[in-house]
């Protein structure tokens, strides 16, 4: 059969019937894993997420680690966890600016150069010695205490003899004597050896987001480069005769919205984004492009409908895809899909996917965040992925959805100890009612004003001036929501900008 040909139409068994209480339009899908091709029974949202998640941390075992120089690795993936190679410090320093003193005051001055950082130490200090030393030079043996400049004080000893004859002064001669201003506690302002940590001794766990102050500490701890996470390869192959790649929009052609929106978007979900192709209406290019592609994640835009030029299906059902998700219970981006692709005879560990999102460009936002997000996040996952909330005394389950958080703030920023900004839901309150779907979850885009989730006015399937102004996407249960009720929202991954809402006019509907 061509791919250019429209599939036979293929009776469901009784057990597969589409759901009779789902709307007419519903697009049929399963997350069982069937093979491509027609009914299929649609995914209720959390479940799509859930196997979006099962897939990403399914693919991890073909992905190996690899190691970094420092200054290439801020925003990476730690692959392990960051042990110390040397003791921090790795020897008795001083604290402070000040003095090495032995034993109790006053303390007779050595006259020699002061003991500086960078610098052999000084050699041992006898009781009653002491010796000027530098913030971070090595204390020398002997030293109890280091006495800071400011709470300290030096003379000259007097000696047996006749006053100065002008002065009157006193006669003083011998060594420099040093007396303290304060008591003096033995060990004060000596940064021991080890006091940070001993050699193995484990920093950051596998998993942690290398920032600034993880590079830091890794060259602190001897490293010069780190093990990473490669990030995952994303390749988008936009579809569609009717984009056009700029000018304005003519003659039944319009603008490619999704080709310039995905790319920055992927990046910010941790992607390396290898190419955005622009394949058009061509079945047998794009089933080319699919099986050709060496990315770890395949993003297509468009064509998982039934349509007369929506060959993704059966491109999938040619190139013996496995399809995970056929369709998800949520609005906007019902005909979304998920497909695991045939494994590289190259690379046979190297485990692929595909996301299929719908053309429409707030539909394809819906999918990204429900497939793709879930999918990357739990890719560069060193450790089983799991949402806030999912974890329990032995850890997360890989099949359980999270449970919604009651914590009305945002999530953190990305750091130490957190993945990319992934969206994860929190709960917050919405300010006013939220019209439902009877049957399947709704995704509108809101923006966070005075402790409640605002729902925006354009959140149509077509349109993107909603999500542009907006902070999150909240989670629209079926039939709606009530002023006040609680609801999940979906973070952007990028933080909000402030004042972009009202730009809109009236948009607080």
């Amino acid at each position: 059969m061509s791919l250019k040909e429209p599939p036979p139409v293929v009776p469901a068994p009784p057990d597969e019937a589409p759901d009779s209480t789902g709307p007419a339009d519903e697009n049929p899908g399963s997350a069982g894993g069937a093979k491509a091709g027609p009914a299929h029974r649609a995914t209720a949202w959390p479940e799509a997420r859930a196997a979006a998640r099962r897939a990403g941390a399914g693919a991890r075992a073909g992905r190996e680690p690899s190691g970094l120089p420092l200054g290439e690795a801020l925003g990476r993936v730690l692959a392990g966890p960051l042990t110390a190679l040397a003791d921090l410090p790795s020897f008795d320093t001083s604290a402070m600016d000040g003095w090495a003193v032995a034993g109790p005051g006053p303390w007779h001055v050595r006259e020699e150069t002061a003991v500086l950082a960078g610098h052999a130490p000084a050699a041992a200090l006898a009781t009653g010695e002491a010796v000027r030393i530098a913030t971070g030079a090595p204390v020398p043996p002997g030293t109890t205490a280091v006495l800071r400049t400011e709470h300290s004080r030096t003379e000259r000893p007097r000696t047996e003899g006749p006053e100065h004859p002008r002065t009157g002064e006193p006669p003083y001669g011998g060594r420099l004597l040093l007396r303290s201003l304060r008591e003096v506690v033995g060990g004060q302002d000596i940064r021991p050896r080890g006091q940070e940590c001993r050699t193995g001794d484990e920093l950051l766990p596998a998993g942690t987001t290398v920032t600034p102050a993880v590079l830091g500490l890794a060259a602190a701890a001897g490293y010069d480069e780190l093990p990473v996470l490669p990030r995952p390869r994303v390749e988008i192959l936009v579809l569609g005769d009717e984009l056009l790649a700029f000018g304005l929009p003519h003659d039944g052609l319009i603008r490619d919205a999704l080709g310039p929106m995905l790319g920055p978007w992927l990046a910010a979900l941790g992607a390396n984004v290898l190419a955005t192709r622009r394949i058009g209406d061509d079945a047998e290019a794009l089933y080319a492009a699919v099986t050709g592609s060496t990315a770890d994640l395949v993003v297509t835009t468009g064509g998982t409908a039934a349509g007369p030029v929506d060959h993704v299906h059966r491109v999938l059902d040619k190139a013996g895809a496995v399809l995970l998700v056929d369709g998800v219970k949520v609005r906007p981006g019902h005909p979304m899909l998920l497909a695991r692709l045939g494994a590289d005879p190259a690379r046979p560990r190297h485990v692929r996917h595909l996301v299929g999102l719908p053309g429409n460009p707030l539909a394809a936002v819906s999918g990204l965040l429900t497939l793709a997000a879930p999918l990357l996040a739990a890719l560069t996952e060193p450790a089983p992925f799991a949402e806030p909330g999912s974890w329990s005394s032995t850890g997360p389950s890989p099949s359980a959805e999270p449970e919604p958080s009651t914590d009305s703030r945002p999530p953190a920023e990305s750091g130490a100890g957190s993945e990319p900004r992934i969206p994860v839901p929190y709960r917050v309150p919405v300010r006013d009612e939220v019209h439902g779907h009877p049957h399947d979850t709704r995704l509108v885009p809101v923006v966070r004003h005075g402790g409640t989730a605002v729902p925006l006015r354009y959140n149509g399937p077509a349109m993107l001036r909603g999500i542009a102004a907006a902070d999150g996407l909240v989670v629209v249960p079926p039939g709606g929501a009530r002023p006040g009720q609680e609801l999940d929202v979906l973070d952007l991954p990028w933080p909000p900008t402030a004042g972009a809402a009202p730009a809109q006019g009236a948009c607080f509907t």
